[in-house]
């Protein structure tokens, strides 16, 4: 079978960061800033009332910029949400604009990240954002142990902070969408990265990926699912909206990590807490809430709560959520894919 790279516009296509609407072929947005970027994208586009939300999530975004652990959750909640809604707002859907979460744990003294959760509710911004990405999750009530186990940008510090825990995402590299020369029939493949490369991975592969093969001590995997498209050379309308359903399809078990560059895992099957079936951007917008909501009504007791033995995990996840998360967010509003500059000598 001779398969070829799959290009749009002459650039290889990979997996795409925005999983509604991507723009396919588009260059790469450059900048250590989304916030100008997002700000005249909407002003181009005449969505007033989302650039009045993307502006205040910015206001709040900024205040939170030098403000200590036991403060921060507040503001980067309302700069989520706002975020959220300028971008529900942009897709001109009508939603709810109550919050849709509210907490959901075990009543007892000790404040921990298994008693510690929340429920989503039928109707607000959270449960709007959930409807936007198609979620299929079946269970609204999730722990906080549970969110920052799905979560891959801290997934590093999740276990580390539970020494027994498998890593449940596998980081692969090379990924790109290949097309088979006589079928036009596209999958996507990719290898796995080297600390991960061997049999034992491929039992917790994810049914939405199968092993491909093997060259010395490196592993391809390729994607189960695959589309077919009428001219690879010159994808008609038709075609690009097969493949951006397929690369929906895919980000079902397929995330990223957001830098200079983008990095991609497979969301595995291994023991742990539940697997659940939502978009890292949901589950932060939760979990930063029932943080804001603790920072606002307990505020001793959430000074317990970061003197426990998982601090760590919680200070990173307040930390580093919000650079992934407003990466997301934008990246759904335009289409486009954002990384940070990195500035290397000309080869």
């Amino acid at each position: 079978m001779s398969i070829a790279r799959l290009k749009i516009k002459g650039k290889d296509l990979t997996p795409q960061k925005a999983i509604k609407n991507p723009l396919l072929g588009s260059k790469n947005v450059l900048t250590n800033s989304r916030w100008e970027f997002v700000a005249l994208w909407l002003k181009k586009e005449k969505k007033d009332s989302a650039l009045f939300y993307w502006n205040q999530a910015n206001e709040f975004y900024k205040s939170s910029v030098g403000v200590n652990i036991y403060t921060a959750p507040l503001l980067h909640y309302y700069c989520f949400m706002n975020a959220t809604k300028a971008l529900l707002t942009s897709k001109n859907i009508i939603f709810n604009h109550y919050h849709g979460v509210k907490h959901s744990g075990i009543s007892s003294s000790r404040f921990t990240l298994q008693n510690e959760g929340i429920e989503i509710k039928s109707n607000g911004i959270l449960p709007s954002l959930s409807t936007y990405f198609n979620e299929t999750e079946t269970s609204t009530v999730h722990s906080l142990q549970e969110i920052f186990f799905n979560l891959q940008f801290i997934h590093r510090t999740y276990c580390l902070s539970y020494p027994r825990q498998t890593d449940m995402f596998i980081p692969v590299k090379n990924v790109f969408f290949y097309y088979n020369l006589s079928t036009n029939e596209v999958r996507l493949y990719c290898e796995l990265s080297e600390d991960f490369s061997n049999r034992n991975i491929l039992k917790r592969l994810p049914s939405t990926f199968i092993f491909d093969r093997k060259e010395k001590e490196r592993y391809f995997i390729k994607s189960n699912g695959s589309t077919t498209i009428s001219n690879p050379t010159k994808p008609s309308v038709s075609d690009i909206n097969n493949l951006i359903n397929f690369n929906e399809a895919l980000r079902k078990d397929l995330v990223f990590i957001n830098g200079s560059s983008t990095l991609w895992y497979i969301k595995s099957n291994v023991r742990g807490p539940a697997k659940i079936d939502r978009k890292s951007s949901t589950l932060t917008l939760g979990a930063m809430h029932r943080l804001s909501e603790l920072c606002r009504y307990k505020p001793l007791e959430f000074r317990k709560f970061m003197d426990s033995d998982k601090n760590w995990l919680i200070n990173e996840f307040i930390q580093q959520s919000s650079e992934q998360f407003l990466d997301e967010i934008a990246s759904e509003i335009t289409g486009y894919h954002f990384l940070i500059p990195n500035i290397r000598s000309a080869k």
